[in-house]
């Protein structure tokens, strides 16, 4: 069995440089559309800069009745009005960004980085000015106005005013919290229909692959963004093995740590430099989480933004009791989906990968772990905490499910037992009572206070 170890004459702590373009890469580039948007504004100007018809033709005085020097102006001017606009666009886009990151969540910044209508109005604004400036080069006194640069100048600017305001009230929206949960909650709903698959019991697979087999240390440190499946599954086929990744999106590995264990079919050695390099090409690794195939990123950035609003700074229980209603949401779809580890079999039915997956306890851990810790003494919060606990009893579906619901119930009982006065402490029990009636399928009795936030009574 190999420990660590790298294929011959290969320094393990050599860098692998890489560098793949991806559909959410390319979406997640604040400026790769807009600069598309632009260029594709100054080729189109040059296109339509020969057209000069002269005074002659009588429809160009529809769209421009004036000479040279007008045109010019109205270049000059919607040059630096837009010029102006992206300023403030691109200032207001900033500020987003850094209110995000400190009130809420730092995981945040890659949805503002990535919205379509902020690299639509960049693109717009960016765009008009090139074909702005672009205009004023061809512009001759001793040559006819080429009308359709003008024309398209004058529709760009009126756009440009359009989009402007539009993306004053999008920014404005988009800055609400409630906005941002709403789109993580969205974001990490489809992402889990699109990850796992259906499944009316909950049950995980077990897979029986024998023992041992030979560990595959990984050549490059970063986080787990995406796995391709389809480079290892031919590769393993054609050489017979049968490999298990130990790794998933999300996971944060270094250079050496194992990330694979393969067997051959044969029993025989394993051919470690081609697996660590079918592994490389499969494994996207990068320096931050992304929403591809990570499903948790949705709920590790909603936990985000409950843990930011019960801190110190923030002081907003009621946010953060928002923030585990949709965790529950998310958390509830998932009793229905087949969880764990998934196996891959080749065209002749030969099982050659299996995949990591996480479980039901890890997803429940994640969410009510910090918030329980951190809201040790807010009544709002913990009781908050129990409805999703008690959301989540009401549908669940297996044996399994309903332990982990208990045990994270007891835990948050066990947090508020020492640190709330009688009356908060007796709410808090209540509603710990009610997940108990939800997991013994009296739902009337579980939910029959639904009085919000605070008791009504």
């Amino acid at each position: 069995m190999v420990h660590g170890s790298t294929s011959p004459g290969r320094d393990p702590r050599e860098p692998q440089p890489r560098f793949r373009i991806t559909r959410e890469r390319l979406r997640a580039s604040l400026w790769f559309w807009p600069s598309c948007a632009a260029l594709a504004a100054v080729v189109l100007t040059l296109l339509l800069m020969p057209v000069r018809p002269g005074d002659e033709a009588a429809w160009t005085q529809w769209i421009w009745p004036s000479g040279v020097d007008a045109a010019s102006s109205l270049l000059q001017t919607v040059a630096t009005s837009v010029m102006t606009a992206a300023t403030v666009t691109f200032s207001l886009t900033v500020v987003a960004l850094q209110l995000a990151s400190q009130q809420f969540s730092p995981r945040l910044l890659r949805e503002f980085a990535r919205d379509v209508r902020t690299q639509a109005v960049l693109g717009i604004l960016l765009g008009t000015f090139l074909v702005s400036i672009t205009g004023l080069y061809g512009m001759d006194v001793n040559r006819p106005v080429p009308v359709l640069v003008v024309g398209l100048v004058y529709v760009l600017g009126i756009s440009s005013g359009i989009v402007l305001l539009l993306f004053i009230g999008h920014i404005a929206r988009s800055l609400r919290v409630d906005t941002m949960m709403l789109n993580a909650h969205q974001d990490c709903l489809a992402v889990l229909r699109d990850t796992y698959a259906v499944s009316e019991t909950g049950e995980m697979q077990e897979f029986a692959l024998p023992a041992g087999g030979t560990l595959v240390p990984g050549r490059r440190s970063g986080i787990i963004q995406t796995v391709d499946r389809q480079p290892l599954m031919n590769m393993l086929k054609e050489r017979g093995l049968v490999m298990r990744i130990l790794v998933q999106p999300g996971d944060q590995v270094t250079v050496g740590s194992p990330v694979a264990r393969v067997w051959a079919d044969d029993g025989g050695p394993v051919p470690l430099g081609a697996v660590q390099k079918s592994l490389a090409e499969a494994l996207d690794i990068g320096y931050e989480r992304t929403p591809e195939q990570d499903a948790a990123l949705g709920l590790r950035q909603l936990t985000d933004i409950a843990v930011k609003a019960i801190s110190p700074s923030i002081n907003d229980p009621v946010t953060a009791a928002h923030a585990t209603g949709y965790c529950a949401d998310l958390l509830v779809d998932l009793q229905r989906r087949r969880l764990g580890p998934e196996a891959y079999r080749d065209e002749d039915g030969v099982l050659r990968l299996v995949t990591s997956g996480r479980d039901y306890r890890y997803f429940l851990d994640m969410v009510c772990g910090p918030v329980r810790r951190f809201a040790h003494s807010e009544p709002i919060v913990l009781t908050a905490v129990l409805r999703l606990l008690r959301d989540c009893a009401a549908t669940a579906v297996n044996d399994a499910q309903c332990d982990e619901i208990r045990r994270q119930s007891s835990q948050v009982l066990e947090t508020a037992r020492s640190r709330m006065v009688a009356s908060d402490d007796e709410e808090i029990r209540d509603m710990g009572r009610r997940v108990e009636e939800a997991l013994a399928g009296n739902l009337d009795a579980a939910f029959s206070d639904r009085a919000g936030e605070t008791r009504s009574v």
